[in-house]
């Protein structure tokens, strides 16, 4: 499954430019986010909660369950990972359930900087990618020459996609300008020699951002400053992705696809644990972007144990039979 880093054509970036007033100083930026329409919490969490009601039938959960496959972005990121366990991960994200080869393939294998090379070579032609965390992944607390050197390496490791962190602290502390200019900063860290570069999803750590004014704002902030993909969350705190966080973050990219024609993708992260899970969101993706974002390329799952759920529900309609936990690889 070829998977693309997003290309603006002419039209969509000389809308892009229109907009670039917005950015032109600290004040401009800052008059732009506190005057985008204020989020009716109520409302949103009832639109979310209506969305995870929907049913699908047989057939559909079949295609649901394979297309959750192929968006997710198979994570490990533990201080105690190994190069075999970094290469057994990138074996189950090529052959998903060895019992079975028509499973579709993982979109990426998303590991930390230093095991990027490790990954690249077991991946080979595979067609699944190697993302990886940077700029001090997942605090964020580092100088910017640091966060720059850290995307650098793994871009010259041969990361296809970089997920970084933003400043959290300086967001909230209304340094809005230090926010854009260091995404824009890594953006240009992510190019590499022969004009191609990595694609860059943007980390808001969404849990840590107190209210859903401050998602839509730092979602627009994001886009503006250049983010292919904007992400809920590390996976590293008590809070990750939710399902009325991620639902503004597809309004927020849908309205802003609208005032620029530039398509943007979203991945939520942490917390999505099981195949009803997994549909709830590809619901809410159809229902507020439609089927152009139905692919890996403007959609993701950050998961780690939502692919074993995915695969023993596969099983099931298959086989017509649960076949367990023990049925699966563990990883």
């Amino acid at each position: 499954m070829p998977i693309t880093v997003p290309a603006y054509g002419k039209e969509a970036a000389g809308r892009l430019a229109s907009m670039a007033d917005v950015t032109a100083d600290d004040g401009a930026l800052r008059r732009f986010l506190h005057g985008l329409p204020g989020v009716d919490a109520v409302g949103l969490e009832a639109r979310a909660a209506t969305l995870g009601t929907r049913s699908i039938k047989t057939t559909a959960k079949a295609y649901a369950i394979d297309l959750a496959i192929s968006m997710i972005d198979l994570t490990t990121l533990e201080g105690a990972d190994t190069p075999g366990k970094v290469r057994a991960l990138c074996a189950k994200g090529v052959h998903p359930d060895p019992t079975d080869r028509t499973s579709p393939k993982v979109a990426a294998i998303c590991v930390y900087p230093d095991m990027v090379a490790t990954a690249k070579e077991a991946l080979g032609d595979s067609g699944v990618h190697v993302a990886s965390v940077a700029t001090a992944f997942p605090a964020g607390r580092a100088a910017l020459p640091v966060k720059l050197a850290d995307t650098r390496d793994a871009v010259a490791a041969g990361a296809d996609e970089i997920d970084m962190v933003i400043d959290r602290g300086a967001f909230l502390s209304g340094r809005y300008m230090d926010v854009f200019e260091e995404i824009k900063a890594v953006k240009e860290a992510c190019a590499r020699p022969d004009g191609s570069a990595a694609h860059l999803k943007v980390i808001f750590e969404t849990g840590e951002l107190q209210t859903y004014d401050n998602v839509r704002r730092v979602s627009w902030l994001a886009m503006l400053a250049g983010a292919d993909f904007i992400k809920t969350s590390t996976g590293k705190v008590a809070v990750n992705a939710t399902p009325p966080v991620t639902l503004l973050m597809l309004e927020a990219v849908r309205d802003f696809h609208a005032a620029t024609g530039v398509q943007v993708g979203v991945k939520p992260a942490g917390g999505i644990r099981t195949t009803k899970d997994a549909i709830k969101y590809l619901v809410m993706v159809n229902e507020t972007l439609g089927e152009p974002w139905l692919t890996a390329d403007w959609f993701r799952f950050g998961a780690s144990s939502l692919l074993n759920d995915l695969l023993m529900q596969r099983q099931k309609l298959s086989t017509g039979r649960y076949s367990g936990p023990d049925y699966v690889t563990v990883d």
